[in-house]
């Protein structure tokens, strides 16, 4: 009985001394916040224009709350002193939620970014296509807003069986930042839809035809198109490009069926998205050109205007892949093919061939002794490569397009009344003063 008697005695004397802690202690006590719904678990969160951010489940020590304030901020302004807190955005925009606990002179803090998506945008004005067009691996951190019109993002490829991997635009609300962004600074954003594709210089995979079989078969073709649209239509994306660089395969029959398979592709995309949506389309320079069909509804298209194939394989000599004359050349199939100049989009590579390996006469040695660098590693390399085209002490030697050389080419794109200018790809480009769409942007500007 005894022991009964001292162990309450105990309880009791523990709960004071809890109490006197929290209310007496003349402030040594750290407020804390309790996150039990972990609503602060992830440090940001992207929603809809009319979607609320609820922060609640959340409790505070000491107790009682009359002794503890509670303060809510919205881009450091006090909106709420309340347990709990709705945020309800009524625009576009980048937001810090900020709640604070105070006790005794010392505070408590959990912090959330809230990145808004507007219901409604207006598109910059632009005298010319400047588009980054991202890889499968771009981010919104590697792009420069202000030096583009439009973004295109790699981020749907199509399978074999018809269906669609979004998986690189749904990782991490990828794509949702894109359009947020892309929407808060006027910039329509553009998905990407291709087949498989070799690597870093988006050529597709040698004998690859998993996209122009699906588009040659009716019945999948119109499921591949509800698929597209109920993604962009979802996602809030103003369009898409297809990108057919997929078409090589040694039976020439089936190259030919999924190039002549693109024109109603194109035209069951325009008819089936969202009333003003974009559709573009990728094509390459080689021989498939010739069997593209009706191309018309297709708001313009991106003509994949380097890396012209003479400077790679077995004994190819080393040299430029992406020359002036061989952007000249490309968009110039496109005009004798009958698209107007102001529906063509040219192509730049912010990426460079790279020797690994010659032969005995200084040619290239064979198909493996080559790769590929992006434009930014090429320039952590060697820090005066922005304003060459060639970078002798970077393996065998790197060929690559400068600022000079895609200011020769932009200039070539205004002063012959062409629609713009993309590179393949934004994430690979430098930034800064070094940036390649950053030199583009001021000559077509």
């Amino acid at each position: 009985m005894k022991k009964i008697t001292y162990f309450i005695l105990s309880l009791f004397i523990f709960g004071v001394g809890c109490k006197e802690d929290e209310d007496t202690d003349g402030g040594s006590f750290h407020p804390r916040i309790f996150d039990g719904a972990l609503v602060f678990q992830s440090p940001s969160r992207i929603i809809q224009q009319g979607q609320p951010a609820v922060y609640n489940g959340l409790s505070f020590s000491p107790k009682p709350l009359e002794k503890t304030k509670i303060s809510w901020k919205v881009n450091g302004e006090e909106v709420s002193t309340d347990t709990s807190f709705t945020f309800n955005p009524s625009g576009g925009g980048e937001f810090e939620i900020r709640l604070e606990a105070t006790y005794n002179g010392q505070t408590a803090t959990r912090i959330s970014k809230v990145l808004v998506s507007p219901a409604t945008y207006t598109r910059k004005s632009a005298p010319y296509v400047v588009m980054s067009y991202l890889s499968e691996n771009g981010t919104a951190a590697g792009v420069t807003w202000n030096n583009i019109s439009y973004l295109a993002f790699n981020g749907a490829r199509v399978l074999p069986d018809g269906t669609v991997d979004f998986s690189k635009g749904n990782q991490n609300q990828n794509v949702d930042e894109l359009v947020a962004r892309g929407h808060i600074n006027g910039v329509p954003v553009l998905l990407g839809i291709t087949g498989r594709l070799s690597g870093i210089d988006g050529w597709s995979l040698y004998n690859s035809t998993d996209f122009g079989t699906v588009i040659s078969d009716p019945v999948k073709r119109a499921a591949l198109v509800r698929l597209i649209d109920d993604y962009v239509t979802n996602r809030k994306l103003d369009g898409v490009d297809v990108m057919m660089t997929d078409l090589s395969n040694d039976d020439y029959s089936i190259s030919a069926k999924s190039a002549q398979s693109v024109g109603p592709f194109l035209t069951a995309l325009k008819s089936a998205l969202p009333a003003g949506s974009i559709v573009t389309m990728t094509a390459t320079t080689n021989y498939m050109h010739w069997e593209y069909t009706d191309l018309s509804a297709a708001d313009w298209i991106n003509v994949h205007a380097f890396e012209n194939g003479a400077t790679v394989g077995p004994g190819a000599p080393v040299g430029q892949p992406s020359p002036f004359s061989y952007m000249v050349d490309a968009v110039g199939i496109w005009r004798n093919k009958g698209i107007p100049a102001n529906k063509i989009v040219a192509g730049i590579p912010a990426f460079g061939l790279r020797y690994n390996q010659l032969d005995a006469n200084g040619n290239n040695a064979s198909w493996g002794s080559y790769d590929y660098m992006t434009f930014a590693a090429i320039v952590a390399a060697d820090a005066q490569a922005p304003q060459k085209e060639y970078a002798a002490g970077i393996a065998k030697g790197v060929y690559y397009n400068g600022i000079p050389l895609v200011n020769q080419k932009a200039n070539y794109i205004k002063n012959n009344g062409f629609k713009g200018v993309y590179v393949w790809a934004g994430d690979y480009d430098a930034t800064g003063e070094n940036s390649l769409i950053g030199a583009i942007s001021k000559v077509l500007k």
